[in-house]
């Protein structure tokens, strides 16, 4: 198969599988394509799939990772030891374990296309990573708190694992409670990290985005914990904004 008829039996089984999308027909701009696929798979419930599509999509996801270029960890610089600062899309960064930023509900966001981290590593993960968050959350019975850490396969992405941790919604001015839960995800990442023996970390800005946290402010409280916690563990400060390199760079020397 090429990456085109790849991408459009994926697009054909998605909208099968749904009644209500069954008439929707595939667009022939590869561009629609693939804004068509990602939302499908965004909002898929958890729910079993079958091999053929698995097989079909890992394929598929890998492809397009690769096209968009994978940066090793090996390939890095730290900017002081074991702590290095790299601006760039997370889910083409090969490395121990990357950190997600999720909401309480830990299945990933379903707004089609929508641009949190949570949606762009669900996506490139595969719907396999929705079907494992969505395991480990009906055994838990109840939402995810604020601050803590789960662990679970990389899937389709080129790190090994993924950490997911919900960080604190600020609403209006930043309480010293909302500090501490911000530095608890770092430090859960990090304790989760080292207790399975990932020797690597790469940690998005939490709760920056859609959870408003301040973006200077977080970087400070980020730099703090992982200096304080990070043992033997080397961390990559993942940014994707300027203002965010320009934050930590400061911070960092």
């Amino acid at each position: 198969m090429t990456q085109a008829e790849r991408r459009i039996f994926l697009v054909r089984f998605l909208l099968n599988e749904n009644p209500r999308y069954r008439d929707l027909t595939v667009p022939a701009d590869e561009t629609k394509q693939k804004t068509l696929l990602r939302s499908l798979m965004n909002i898929r419930p958890h729910c079993p799939i079958g091999e053929d599509f698995l097989t079909v999509q890992d394929a598929y996801l890998q492809e397009e990772t690769a096209r968009k270029g994978v940066t090793d960890i090996t390939d890095l610089t730290p900017i002081e030891p074991g702590i290095y600062l790299w601006q760039g899309d997370i889910t083409t960064l090969k490395c121990g374990a990357i950190v997600n930023a999720a909401n309480s509900g830990m299945t990933g966001c379903y707004v089609p296309c929508h641009g949190c981290i949570d949606n762009a590593i669900h996506t490139y993960a595969g719907v396999q990573l929705r079907l494992a968050c969505a395991e480990f959350m009906e055994k838990k019975g109840h939402e995810e708190e604020t601050g803590k850490a789960k662990l679970t396969s990389a899937y389709n992405l080129p790190c090994e694992y993924v950490l997911h941790t919900v960080g604190p919604i600020i609403t209006g001015s930043v309480t010293e409670k909302d500090r501490e839960l911000l530095a608890s995800c770092y430090r859960s990442c990090l304790e989760l990290a080292q207790q399975n023996e990932i020797g690597s970390v790469a940690f998005c800005c939490i709760s920056t985005g859609e959870f408003h946290f301040p973006n200077d402010e977080a970087a400070k409280i980020a730099v703090d914990t992982v200096r304080q916690y990070k043992g033997d563990t080397e961390v990559i400060f993942n940014v994707f904004k300027n203002v965010d390199y320009e934050i930590y760079r400061h911070l960092l020397g």
